[in-house]
């Protein structure tokens, strides 16, 4: 099946959605601004195909019911309520055998847990940094760390959660800060070795062993920003507090090879970000896989690496298309 004999679904969470009305700026953070969509939609088209705008997981489950059906599904939906949340609509694809962009129910519902996801690299000997998972409020009188330390939700995106207050430097502080994110969250608590080095987000595309590396950006705090942590704030105002940077210096193409392993190992397809960070020898260090890239052509962190690497957005959405097509039935590609 040529690409433009395709009729390509497009899921996703979209922030101004009314079902969502009375969340909180923070509580749609995840969730997708029109421009993305009309940005994605577009693009998607410029490829031949021709797009049917879904929505999330509730209008997808409502056009399943009236027989819809597609070649392939481009999900970026993020879901709204619990650790799977990633998760449900690829399993709802694969319960109808729908091929979609990006990874399967097992890898979304893995790399949302941060703590399990850490667990998993530590026990494949790749680097990540000492952490602790604290189950519930009071628990961090248990976590026997040398501060200081990070704490965040163990199960958020965008970096919620993150404020300029996340480094604890003593017991105290530490409680104090779990107990908020408790009471916030309503979920455990990741608490990690504080990084002081250099922080570099890597983009991946692809899948396996047909999976490359297209590079590093460096995230430097501008004048204003939280400084020494990658915050919510810092993640929504980039474009004023912070720099982004394309570096292939010897250390950030050493940082690539480890994400790409980490990528594989992990089972990600065909496109999203490994985030790392230096420690005070300046190794590299895992914080967290992406399989489910933020896709908004100037904000989102994998298509600014791409277009700082030379390439418009539409190879970007090309490439990742062209790594789903591999999984659709040669039947259906005939």
């Amino acid at each position: 099946m040529a690409m433009h004999d395709l009729t390509v679904g497009l899921c996703f969470d979209l922030r101004t959605d009314s079902v969502y009305e009375g969340l909180s700026h923070e509580d749609l953070a995840e969730f997708d601004s029109p421009a993305t969509i009309d940005a994605l939609s577009a693009t998607i088209a410029e490829h031949g195909c021709r797009v049917d705008r879904i929505g999330g997981i509730r209008a997808l489950v409502d056009r399943l019911r009236r027989g819809d059906r597609w070649d392939l599904v481009f999900n970026i939906a993020e879901g709204r309520n619990g650790f799977g949340r990633e998760a449900q609509v690829p399993a709802l694809l694969d319960a109808y055998e729908i091929p979609y962009t990006f990874s399967d129910p097992l890898v979304a519902a893995l790399t949302l847990h941060k703590g399990l996801t850490k667990r998993i690299l530590r026990d494949a000997g790749m680097p990540t940094a000492p952490f602790a998972v604290v189950e519930s409020i009071g628990g961090a009188s248990t976590v026997d760390m040398p501060f200081p330390l990070l704490a965040k939700p163990v199960a958020e995106g965008t970096s919620k959660g993150i404020g300029a207050d996340a480094v604890a430097r003593d017991p105290g502080q530490l409680a104090a800060l779990c107990e908020r994110l408790f009471t916030m969250f309503r979920q455990p608590v990741l608490v990690e070795a504080f990084l002081p080095g250099r922080e570099l987000t890597v983009g991946i595309v692809g899948t396996g062993d047909d999976a490359w590396s297209i590079g590093a950006l460096e995230v430097e705090q501008l004048p204003g920003a939280d400084m020494d942590v990658c915050s919510f704030r810092n993640k929504e105002e980039c474009e004023s507090l912070v720099r982004y940077t394309r570096v292939d210096d010897r250390d950030a193409l050493h940082a690539c090879e480890i994400a790409l392993d980490a990528w594989r190992l992990i089972g990600a397809r065909d496109g999203g970000r490994v985030d790392l960070r230096a420690d005070a020898s300046g190794a590299f260090q895992i914080l967290e896989i992406n399989p489910l890239p933020g896709m908004h052509p100037t904000h989102s962190d994998l298509p600014i690496l791409w277009g700082q690497s030379g390439r418009p957005y539409v190879e970007l959405v090309g490439a990742i298309l062209d790594s789903a097509l591999k999984r659709v039935p040669a039947a259906s590609r005939a």
